[in-house]
This record gives structure tokens, sequence and C-alpha cells, in this order.
């Protein structure tokens, strides 16, 4: 019962990780829970009824399957118990002699596991990508570009398109379809992706979407090799502000996020042009731009100092300049259900261009009316589409995409807060800068997971500390957690994998399923002790007697999840790490059960009788 506690401890953590991704995992968590919760009831009511009904002479059933598998079944318990007597038991008596070189070794496999990322070989990614079947490319072109300017860019991106299919279908035989499905072009608005939410409509804006013609489990070439060749097909739009290309069909945004705030627009701009040229200068970063956009051309107007002497206000010159070529509604019509309004302003042939502008007349407070020259002078710029603020500072994001077979977006994110940002920002005072988008979803449920993590240790602490009486016991049972996760990590170093985010799920999992083949054992052992044997003999008897069901625990759960880690289809390449998390972690945890917590039994023994020599009155027994 405790062991089942003690598992479910550990995914409830997963039920607290907050935001999308939480919403992502909470069902799995849910699932376990009450698969355990059940398999409890099953174990304690139900079996013990199917157990009593065994025929006590099984080889006599007329069953022809239990004929031919009961033999099998008592052949592998009895290879099972003499791989147990034969060969575990000598091996873990030696070790328990050589016990500090075992603790040694233990520690340097330990190190050895974590010098796979301080050396590189190995990184973590906080999320894997989720490849789709659609091919994707945003092009995104100055405020006010006109439609037929951005539908000629949008054919060139088509056209690519097509290379890339003839490309594809090159090696096609009699018969087969083509590798591309369906083309589909969005001129002035980007494809709906979704039944909630409308798209924005902009002549600046286009998508061109491409579906692939793959099989539902399909588990060939990876389709970012194919978005990655259309960008190359494609090449530079000339004037385009944003062009990229995916085909990640589940992600939180932007691998690489930054968000510059300031009070200053220029000085934001100029620093956020600085780190887009050092963003594109890391090997397999693509795809790189900011949140800046600039609007349509516009006439802004400023007073001259003589304006001030005669009483005119900028408002007073806006509101003027706007009656005159807008209109001023003088009054409003009523005609039947229409509401008609009347503007006063310039005849249309006094409104036509900046020199009409100029030679209007500006009426002062007194009445007086002056040459717009005068008094306020105008120029051509652009203004901002939209202007983000936080806090009261304006907001300026950099973003990035990262080719994740080349780099990870962690590594390019350190690198930039240790080497990039610094310089910028010494060069700019008034700028200072954030996370956003993954990096941001990776901080959140990072620390809601490490915190989460830290309270179910403490949980399982509890919960092995009722059943064994004891403090230092479940420490010694608990201290099999950091070698789990020295076999999770080697397995994905052995399945060529990186560290991800689900895989941590998995890790934090698998604390909860490899302290039970050790509370198996101490358990055991504890029963022992009372008869009177030494505790050298006890602990390494107790691993023989307990060999079986603590290898046959740990193989079927390995044997489960081996469908899941061998795998190679979309569909479940999420749960990929943490089905190689948990089943690397048993299989190596079992090791570690087997060998180093009868040596720890032992050491902590060592200990005690040193302690027991300056205090008489504890014994060896009462410490353990």
């Amino acid at each position: 019962m405790f062991g089942v506690l003690t598992t479910i401890a550990t995914f409830i953590p997963i039920l607290s990780i907050p935001g999308p991704m939480g919403g992502f995992y909470k069902p799995l968590a849910y699932t376990v829970i009450a698969a355990l919760l059940f398999s409890l009831i099953e174990s304690q009511l139900i079996l013990p009824s199917h157990l009593a009904h065994r025929s006590v002479k099984r080889s006599s059933g007329r069953n022809w399957l239990a004929r031919r598998w009961l033999p099998l079944q008592e052949r592998i318990s009895d290879s099972l118990e003499i791989i147990a007597t034969r060969y575990y038991q000598p091996a873990v008596s030696q070790a328990l002699e050589w016990r500090y070189l075992t603790l040694a070794a233990g520690v340097v496999v330990l190190a050895l596991t974590l010098s796979l990322f301080a050396s590189g070989r190995m990184e973590f990614q906080f999320f894997p990508p989720v490849e789709g079947t659609h091919l994707y490319a945003t092009l995104t072109m100055p405020e006010g570009t006109p439609i037929e300017q951005t539908a000629r860019a949008a054919q060139h991106i088509e056209a690519a398109g097509e290379k890339l299919r003839l490309e594809l279908d090159q090696d096609l035989q009699e018969g087969e379809s083509s590798k591309i499905a369906h083309v589909i072009s969005s001129i002035g608005s980007f494809i709906p992706k979704g039944s909630i939410g409308m798209s924005v409509a902009a002549s600046n804006l286009a998508e061109i979407g491409i579906e692939l013609n793959l099989p539902r489990n399909y588990s060939g070439i990876s389709t970012s090799n194919y978005a990655n060749r259309w960008r190359e097909l494609t090449g530079s739009i000339p004037d385009a502000i944003e062009l990229g290309f995916t085909s990640e069909s589940f992600g939180f945004g932007k691998a690489v996020s930054l968000e510059l705030y300031g009070k200053n627009f220029e000085e934001l701009r100029t620093a956020a042009a600085e780190l887009r040229v050092a963003l594109q200068a890391y090997n397999g970063v693509m795809d790189v731009s900011d949140s800046f956009r600039g609007g349509k051309q516009e006439v802004q107007l400023a007073l001259l100092p003589a304006a001030r002497n005669l009483g005119l206000t900028l408002n007073d010159l806006g509101q003027q300049v706007r009656q005159a070529f807008y209109g001023y509604e003088a009054q409003r019509i009523q005609r039947g259900k229409d509401d008609i309004r009347v503007m006063v302003r310039y005849p249309e042939d006094e409104r036509r261009s900046l020199g009409d502008l100029e030679d209007m007349r500006i009426r002062t407070p007194d009445g007086i009316e002056v040459p717009f020259s005068s008094v306020a002078s105008a120029t051509l710029a652009r203004g901002y589409t939209t202007i983000r603020r936080v806090d009261g500072q304006r907001v300026v994001t950099v973003t990035a995409d990262v080719n994740r077979a080349i780099t990870a977006p962690e590594t390019i994110i350190t690198a930039l807060q240790n080497d990039v940002l610094p310089e910028i920002l010494s060069r700019h005072p008034g700028v200072s800068y954030g996370l956003s988008g993954e990096a941001e979803e990776r901080s959140e449920s990072m620390g809601a997971l490490l915190s989460s993590a830290l309270l179910a240790l403490l949980v399982i602490y509890a919960l092995l500390a009722i059943p064994l009486q004891s403090y230092l016991q479940p420490l010694i049972i608990m201290s099999v957690i950091p070698f789990g996760i020295v076999g999770a990590i080697m397995g994905h170093f052995l399945l060529g994998m990186d560290l991800v985010f689900f895989s941590l799920l998995g890790i934090v999992a698998l604390s909860g399923v490899v302290v039970n083949s050790s509370l198996v054992m101490v358990d055991y052992m504890n029963k022992q002790l009372p008869l009177g044997d030494s505790l050298a003999w006890v602990v390494g008897h107790a691993g023989a007697v307990r060999f079986r069901p603590i290898v046959l625990t740990s193989v079927t759960t390995f044997v489960g999840l081996a469908p899941m880690m061998v795998d190679t289809t979309i569909s479940t390449s999420l749960f990929k790490p943490m089905a190689v998390s948990l089943g690397f972690g048993v299989l190596f945890g079992t090791v570690i059960t087997l060998f180093l917590v009868p040596c720890l039994l032992l050491v902590l023994d060592d200990f005690a009788r040193l302690i027991g020599k300056r205090k008489p009155s504890q014994s060896a027994h009462a410490q353990l």
C-alpha cells in the first residue's frame, strides 16, 4: 500500500504545472493515479480471491494453454532463483565486503553521467519540436503595402513550393500520389488554423500552406527538413519585414523571444536592431525579426515659436487641419432609418496635396487668420502601427526560430544573456529586457515543477518513515532516486535523444517507482534482524530472497514502456521522452537497489558502531 502511495505522490507535481503545459499532461496524471488506486483495490480484495481458487495440481488442468504456459512459468521462476543464489548472492557479498569501493564506483558513475551536460554531448531543451503534416510560410510586408505587391511575393513563395514538389516527387513510382496533396494561399490575412478566433485582415499579410500527403503514423524524414528546403528555394523577399517557415503543429511561441523595455522608442529600435544582428550570427538561428512595424506614411505637424506668442496650441492646429481636410460635422439629417451627416470642409481640388496644407490659413484665438507656414511646419514620416506597453514602458519583442537539430534554444538564450545583452544594454542604459514566448513558459513550468517535486520527495520520506519506523532508512531507500535519474539520462544518451521537459516529468514520476523495490528489500531485512543473524548476512540474504520480485517488477515495467520508446511516429513524440526516463530509470534503479542499497545499510551500521563506542546505550540495530 505504501509503495502505491509513494508512486501516486510523484504524479501529483504534474497536476500543479500551470498554463498550457499543465493542461497537456494533467489527463495523464489523473489516469495514472486512478489506475494505481484501482490496482490497490484489485491486489488487496480481488487478487486473493483468484489465488484461493487455484488448483493445487495445476498441471492436471484441462486447459491446453495452461498446460503449456505453467511449465514455462516454472522454468523462468527456477532460472531466476538460480541466478539469485549462484550469481547475485556471491556478487553482493563481494560488494558488501568492498562496500566503500562500491559506493565510490556509484559516485563516479553519477559524476560521469552529469559530465555529459558539462561536455556538451547532451543538451536540455524545454520543448521538443512537434511536427505535423502541414508546412506554412508566413509573410509580413511593410504597413500600407498594396495587396498586389503582397500577392506577387506570395506567388514567388508558391513557385518555390512547386519546386519543392518536383524534388519530392522525382523518385515516385508509377501510380504513386504526389508527396504534396494541397497548396493554399491566403492574401491579406493568415490561414485560419482553428475554429475559434478570427484572422487579422491587412493588405501586407499573406500565408501559404502546403499539406503533405503522408500517412497518419508517418515516421520517415522529418517534415522540418521539408520546411527548411522550402525556405532555401524561396530565398529572400524584397522589403519583407518577416518571413517564416514552419512545420510544427504545436508550440509555445518562438524558440527565442526577448522583450526589450524602455521609454525612448528610438533607443528601443536601435537596441532591437543590434540584437537581431547578433542573433543572425549564431549557427542554426533563422527567421529573425522584431515586433516593430512601421505604419503608413503620414504628415506630422509641429508648432513654430511664433505660434505660442499668438496663443495657438498644437490641439488648435490639429483640429483646424482635420476640419479643413477631413471635415467638420455641421448637422445631422434624419431620412427614414438613415442618419445623414453634413460635413463642412475644403473643396476637393484644395485638399489634394501637401501644398494645399501649406497654403491654408490658421485662425488664432483672437479670430485673426495667419498663413500656415508662419506658425507651423509639416514633415512626411511613418507612424507606428501598434505600440505595446508594460508597466508604462514601451516594448519591442525580438524573436527567432532555431533549427533544433543544430543547436538548442536554451544554448542561444544563455549565450545572449552572458555575452550579447550586457554589451547592448551598456550602450543603451535606458533599455532593459525580459524573456517571453517559449522561454517564459519554460521558466514558469520549471519553477512550478521544482517546487512541487521537492514537496513530493518530502511526502515520500514521510510515507516511508511510517512503515519502517525509522528516520534513517527512508533516506537510504531514497538514495536510489539520483541513480534512477542516471538511468534516465543514459537512456536518452543511448537513444540519441535530448533531455526535454517531458523527460523531467518522467524523472519526477520515476522517484516514486524506484523506491518500491528498496522498500520491499529493507522491509524484509527488518523482519529478519530480530532473529539474531548478523546484519551483513541479513542484508545479502534479503537481496537474494527478494531478487525475483524486484527483477520481475522492473523488467515488466520496462517491457510495458518499450513499445512507446521504440515508436517513431509523430503522434507519440511528446510521450516518448517520459517513457524513456521511466523505463531506463527503473532498470538502472534496480541494479542500484540490489547492490548499492545493501552497501549503504552496512555503511550506516559502521557509523552506528562508531557512535556506539562513544554512547554505549545506543546499539547499531537501534540506529538502523
